[in-house]
Order: structure tokens, then sequence, then C-alpha cells
């Protein structure tokens, strides 16, 4: 029989996915009652994630499965190390957006359709990381795809809804990609469990290499790759800030820590670079890359400028997993948990700005430091870590790739990381120079007059942007030594 905590990864997945029912039943009363719940929510759902870590610490994996639902695939719920470290990570930035969603979403509106499907994203998201299949992934990778359409397009304007065409359109293709990878891995191996050992494929041949292309094109299309990136710099900037802010900082990561499974649990490493196909990730890892950092130097509009840094951020997360080292995959891992901290912060931050000025060109943010110091602050702190300043969290995860990179004899790639560096700090450093320098105190002048946050929107950026120079400063950095210990158990998964 199966003990009590085995059924955690159920319960984080389910809860709030179960939750907007009585949701759709409270938000018809109260606005105020509605806000609390959905917080209340997301509390309990990162909760029932963090109570997973003793087990998960002590046992390896825990989780239930049912193979008599949805046949012949059955569903499984599993959590390994990998699994809930993505998971809590997921959970926390969501209970954070909850919390500075309140006012923003107060003020825009729509309320009553935001909350119920911010919590099936939160329950489809966590369901990617915490199911242990890929039939059972695949049904939550849509669940949030799906959900998520609405959050892309809540504002209701053209921009909005020509994005969240895109956006679907572009989904449903990764999802067929995504289903038509699994039967052919269901078709040679009778299995799709995501479980150490158990390798889907045992040889490269024509088969096995369709079924990876279609596995990187579904997967690939959700990281926002090139090029599968071109619906990411329009759903970004139109989704309301919070939900922008989930969509980068985390839904993002569902499509990588699907091609992680793909490339350690469903090929093993071996046969991907026996096959040669990690050249293939490895040049689309350098294009993303380079393309991302590129066109965000162009960018006028700050969360369009967001937009491409974040599909830059994701050619380094698939760089660490074509490495096929274990720096490389640890500094990957670690750069998730980073990312989404980093980006979150900067997405919240700069939808404040927008939210109180009613501006989103970056020309005319100068002097905004001297209006909204804690928020400008904030943003700062997280842009210094995109760009790689020690000791912040995001020039660890560059460190460790860069010697990734090395360890794989590719130095090629610790220059272009270097270069991306660079080209970080040329569209980041503008707009914090400007924030704070660009202009007299007194001798700004703006249309109408603002100030600082109220509590409940700065605190959750400020605890997003603490976090990025604790998780760089601490002697003890449990994520880092988590990624160390994912990295080992995916390397040694084929063994």
């Amino acid at each position: 029989m199966n003990s009590v905590y085995n059924y955690l990864p159920l319960w984080a997945t389910l809860f709030p996915v179960l939750a907007t029912v009585p949701l759709f039943f409270v938000e018809r009363r109260s606005a105020k009652i509605r806000d609390v719940f959905a917080q209340a929510v997301t509390g309990i759902t990162l909760l029932l994630v963090a109570l997973m870590y003793p087990y998960v610490r002590d046992h390896g994996v825990i989780g239930v499965s049912y193979p008599g639902i949805l046949p012949p695939f059955g569903i499984s719920f599993r959590a390994d190390i990998l699994g809930f470290m993505l998971a809590l990570i997921a959970a926390a930035v969501w209970f954070l957006a909850t919390v500075y969603s309140k006012v923003y979403i107060g003020h825009e509106g729509g309320g009553n359709r935001y909350y119920p499907f911010l919590l099936l994203s939160l329950g489809g998201c966590l369901g990617v990381f915490l199911t242990g299949d890929f039939f059972s992934l695949f049904v939550f990778f849509e669940l949030m795809s799906l959900a998520s359409y609405v959050l892309v397009v809540h504002e209701e304007s053209d921009a909005a809804i020509a994005a969240g065409y895109k956006y679907l359109i572009l989904t449903l293709i990764g999802g067929l990609a995504l289903f038509f990878g699994i039967v052919i891995a269901f078709e040679v191996a009778g299995n799709v469990d995501i479980a150490p050992g158990n390798l889907l494929f045992a040889e490269p041949n024509r088969l096995s290499f369709i079924a990876f292309l279609a596995f990187l094109v579904g997967f690939g299309m959700k990281m926002g790759i090139f090029p599968m990136h071109v619906w990411l710099p329009d759903a970004h900037p139109v989704a309301p800030s919070p939900a922008s802010a989930l969509l980068s900082g985390v839904m993002l990561k569902t499509g990588a820590y699907g091609m992680i499974r793909v490339v350690y649990n469903v090929y093993g490493p071996e046969l991907i670079a026996a096959a040669g196909w990690d050249t293939i990730l490895l040049v689309l890892a350098g294009i993303t890359i380079f393309l991302g950092s590129a066109v965000a130097i162009a960018q006028t509009d700050i969360k369009r400028r967001l937009a491409y840094s974040s599909i830059g951020q994701m050619g380094y997360v698939l760089l660490g997993i074509a490495l096929l080292t274990e720096n490389g995959l640890t500094g990957t891992t670690f750069h998730i948990f980073s990312h989404a901290m980093m980006k979150s912060t900067l997405f919240l931050a700069a939808g404040a700005i927008i939210f109180k000025t009613g501006t989103r060109k970056i020309k005319e943010m100068a002097g905004i430091g001297f209006k909204m110091p804690v928020t400008l602050g904030c943003f700062t702190l997280a842009a210094l870590a995109m760009i790689g300043i020690p000791p912040l969290n995001g020039f660890i995860s560059k460190l460790i790739l860069s010697m990734g990179a090395l360890d794989a004899g590719k130095p090629a790639f610790v220059f272009l990381l270097i270069l991306s560096s660079l080209m970080n700090g040329i569209y980041y450093l503008p707009i914090i120079i400007s924030a704070f320098f660009g202009v007299k105190k007194e001798e700004r002048k703006w249309s109408r007059a603002f100030s600082e946050l109220k509590p409940s929107m700065w605190i959750p950026i400020a605890v997003l942007a603490a976090s990025c120079l604790v998780f760089g400063l601490l002697p003890i950095n449990l994520p880092l030594k988590w990624a160390q210990i994912a990295a080992k158990a995916l390397l040694g998964a084929g063994n």
C-alpha cells in the first residue's frame, strides 16, 4: 500500500485544478473573497509541493500510478529531485504573482475569468513537472497551454487577439508533434514511463530520429527556441504583467524540462552523442542565444525587450542540455531555477511601471527611479543578475555552463556566453542608467501623478529580487545542490 506522502505529487497537481470549481461560485459573491481564495489556493499548493522535500530527499522518488485510467497509457504522478525543484519554484512564483495580481487585475478588470485560468495553468504546469510518464505529462502540458491562451488574450485588444491566435496555432502544432513522438516511443518500447534506466530507444534509426524531431518541435515550441520562437515576442508583451511573469519565468521551463527528459530519459546521452543529434541541439542553442540577445537590443517596448531576452536565455538552457556533461546539466538546471526568479522580477517590475505611468516606451522612463525607487531597485538587481554580475545567481549558472562547455571540448560556447552577457548589458544597463541618472529629479515632468506601488505589489517583486542575491551568496545553496544531484541522477539514468 502506498504511504500518504506518495500522494503529494497528485494532490499538488490536482488541488489548483479542482479549486476552480468553488472559485466559480465564490467569485460571483465578492471580488475581495475571490482574491483571497485564489491566494490561499496558490499558497496551499506551494505548501503541498514544499512538503515533498524530506520524502524526495530520503527516498529519491515518490508517487503513485493508475494504469487502468486512460488506457493503454495509464496516468501516473511522480516526483524526483528535478521535478520537485522545478515544481517548487513554479509554485512559489505563482503564489507571488497571484498576490501581485490583486491590485493589478483589480485595476485592469476581468478577474472572474483571469483567476480560474490562472489556477488551471498552475495545475497544468505542476502536472508537467510531477507526472511519471510522457502521456500524463502530455495531458497536463496541453491543459497548461490551452488555459494560458486565455491569459494571453485577457486584455482583448486587437494585438492580444492576434498574438493569442498565433500562440494557439503554434501550441496546437507543438502538441500534435509531441503526441506523435509519444506514440512512436510507445510503439517501440511498449511504455512511456519516466524512470531511471528505462530508455525508450535503444539505437539510432529513422524511426527514433523522427520521434526525436517530434519531441524537439513539441517541447522546443514551448521553450521558444529558434525557429519556433515566433509566438513568444507577441504573446508575452500583450498578456497581463503577472501572466507575462509566469509565461516567461515558469511556463517556458516546461518545454525545457521536457527536453531534459527526452535527452536523458528517452534516448540517453550515449545514443544522442553517437547519433550526432547533440549537434542539432547545439546549433539551435547557439542561434537562439545570439538571436534573442541581438534582437532584444533593438526593442523600444520594455516588455518586448524582456520577451526577446527570454528567447536568448532559453538558448542557454538548451545549450546545457546539449553539452551532455555534468556541469552543463547542472548549470542548465540551476539556470532554469534562477531565470524563474530573475525574469519574473523583471516582468512584474515592468508591469508596475506600465501600471503606474501608462507608458511602455523605454525612452520615456528617464528618471522613474526617483518616483519608484523600490521597484526600479528590484529591476536593477534582477537585470544585473541576468547580465551575470557576481555574486548574483545568474553569474553562478553562466559560470557552471561555461565549465560544462569546456568539459565537452567546446570552448566556442564560452565565448558565446560572454558575448551574450555583453549584449545583455547593452540592453539592460541603459534602462537602469536612464531610470536613476537620465534626468535630474526636479526636471522630470510626468503626464500624470503617481508614486511607489502598494505593498501587495512591491513585496512579491522584492522577494523575487532578493532571492537573486540570496541564491548567489548562500554558503549552502540548496537549489544548486539539488541541481547537482539531479544532473548526476540523469547522467546515470541509462546505467
